[in-house]
Formats: C-alpha cells, sequence, structure tokens
C-alpha cells in the first residue's frame, strides 16, 4: 500500500497528491505514467507521474474528478493509502538538445507537460510555454511552468487571464513570430492535441502529443489502449504514451475514448445516489 503524504486542491475538481513510493521515484522518468487501484474492487486506471523527488522517495499525481475512480480518489486525505501502484510505466519522453521547444499543456495536462519541459529546459533548449485552461481558477502550475521556461504565454477560454481563446490560437501566434521551432510537445485534450497538430502540419514542425486512452495492464498484453499512429496499430501503454501528432488516427483516437461513455454515467449515477458526491452539472 502507498500513503498520501500531501494532498492540494489547484482548481475546482483538479487535485494534486504526494504519494510515498521510493521504488517508482527511482526509476521515473518525464514523460512515464503509473496504474493505480484505489482498493481491491476498485478499477486500474493511468496517470501521467507529474514529478518525483528521488530523495525523499515520492512521486507526485494530479488528476481530475471525471469518473467514479476519481471521485473515490478525490475524497481520500493526507494519511490514508491507495492500494496498488505499478510503474514508472511507458517511454520516458526524449530529451535532447533540439534548440527551440514549445511545450503546451491543457486542462489538467499540464501537469504532465510540466517535468517534460523542466527536461528540456535543463538540456539546453529555449523553451516557450503555453498553458490554458476554461478560465483563470481552472489554470494549474503556472508558476512552475514560468519557472522552467525562457517565455510562458496563457490562453483561457473566456478570457480571464491572457488570451482569450485556445492554445492553438497562441501557437499559431508563436509560430509567426518566430525564426524556427524544432519541436512542439503538446498534452491535453484530444481535441485540443489534435488542433495544435494542425497548426503545425504546414510548417513541418515535428509536433508529439501524449495519448492517455483506456488502458487496463499497462504491458501491451490486453491490447485496450490500442492507437492508430501512422496507419499502425500502436499500443499507448508500451510503443507510448508519446507519439507523433501527424500520424495519429485522431478520429479513432476520439471515437475509442467514447466507448464506455454510458457505463461511466451509469457508475457515476449509482456513486451520487449513494451521497458519494457532489455531481458536476
Amino acid at each position: 500500500m502507498y500513503q498520501i503524504i500531501d494532498k492540494q486542491i489547484l482548481a475546482p475538481a483538479i487535485k494534486q497528491f504526494i504519494v510515498c513510493a521510493p521504488d517508482i521515484a527511482k526509476k521515473a522518468q518525464p514523460g512515464q505514467f503509473i496504474i493505480l487501484r484505489i482498493d481491491d474492487i476498485g478499477e486500474r486506471i493511468p496517470l501521467t507521474i507529474a514529478d518525483f523527488d528521488r530523495q525523499s522517495g515520492t512521486i507526485t499525481l494530479i488528476f481530475q474528478e471525471v469518473g467514479r475512480t476519481t471521485y473515490e480518489m478525490g475524497k481520500l486525505d493526507a494519511g490514508d493509502y491507495i492500494l496498488d501502484l505499478v510503474g514508472p510505466l511507458g517511454k520516458a519522453s526524449e530529451i535532447e538538445p533540439y534548440g527551440h521547444v514549445v511545450c503546451i499543456g491543457g486542462g489538467v495536462g499540464v501537469a504532465p507537460v510540466y517535468p517534460i519541459t523542466r527536461a528540456l529546459k535543463q538540456a539546453g533548449n529555449r523553451v516557450t510555454s503555453i498553458i490554458g485552461a476554461r478560465s483563470k481558477e481552472h489554470l494549474i502550475l503556472k508558476d512552475e511552468m514560468a519557472a522552467v521556461s525562457d517565455e510562458l504565454f496563457v490562453a483561457t477560454d473566456d478570457g480571464s487571464e491572457g488570451q482569450k481563446g485556445f492554445v492553438s490560437d497562441v501557437l499559431a501566434q508563436v509560430i509567426r513570430q518566430s525564426d524556427s521551432i524544432d519541436l512542439v510537445v503538446a498534452i491535453g485534450p484530444l481535441p485540443m492535441m489534435k488542433a495544435v497538430s494542425a497548426v503545425t502540419k504546414p510548417f513541418e514542425i515535428h509536433t508529439t502529443v501524449s495519448l492517455n486512452p483506456i488502458m487496463v495492464d499497462g504491458t501491451g498484453m490486453c491490447g485496450a489502449c490500442r492507437v492508430s499512429v501512422g496507419d499502425e496499430t500502436k499500443f499507448a501503454c508500451v510503443d507510448g504514451p508519446e507519439f507523433d501528432g501527424h500520424l495519429v488516427d485522431w478520429q479513432l483516437a476520439q471515437q475509442r475514448a467514447r466507448m464506455f461513455t454510458n457505463e461511466e454515467g451509469i457508475a457515476m449515477k449509482g456513486f451520487c445516489a449513494g451521497g458519494e458526491c457532489q455531481c458536476q452539472k
């Protein structure tokens, strides 16, 4: 069992846990993830490792309450335990001195892009970061991203902070104003990553996205996390989670993400009927 050392509320429905997991912290790299199970009747869900501290033996998990398991997680407090925590899983991000890199995080996707941004900066890259959210109150890790970036741009849907609009709009402006961009890293909702890839494709800017499809075992045996990349079937858990955004079949990825919408709704309905949560409208 893995103890939660600290709990923070970063934004509405977005929470951060620092968890004691020394074996995982020892080997974790930017871009990798874990699969956890809250208790012996809980489902297995993947979460990207938002940070790690090898000296203290802790990892940071940031998640948004969107379904039954994440709502149940949100009820846990510091001192409580998570039953299973497996990792680090997946391929680590390729960190090299590319030159000028643009790192983009949308919503809770800012959490997994943060350690990648930090590593790219430490590797000697010039880093431009763009983060976005629905509104100012939903922005997370703004100060942390600013600390590891040469410049930081913010976009919100309602214009309450930074530029009104989407991160893809800001990216288009950055491309027009830059002499060259060697790499774009984007993590966030599927529509956001699809839009970012569409912006960079005409300029032939290599674009990496992180896919987070439904996973079960996390070792490539179940096939639940399959995605189509460059007309080939890949397993996000072992071949990814990072892929070339210009080669991802976004339509298929979005279809597969909606496969169990009805079942998730039933699970949440039962959970909320028992008075366990405050359902979002």
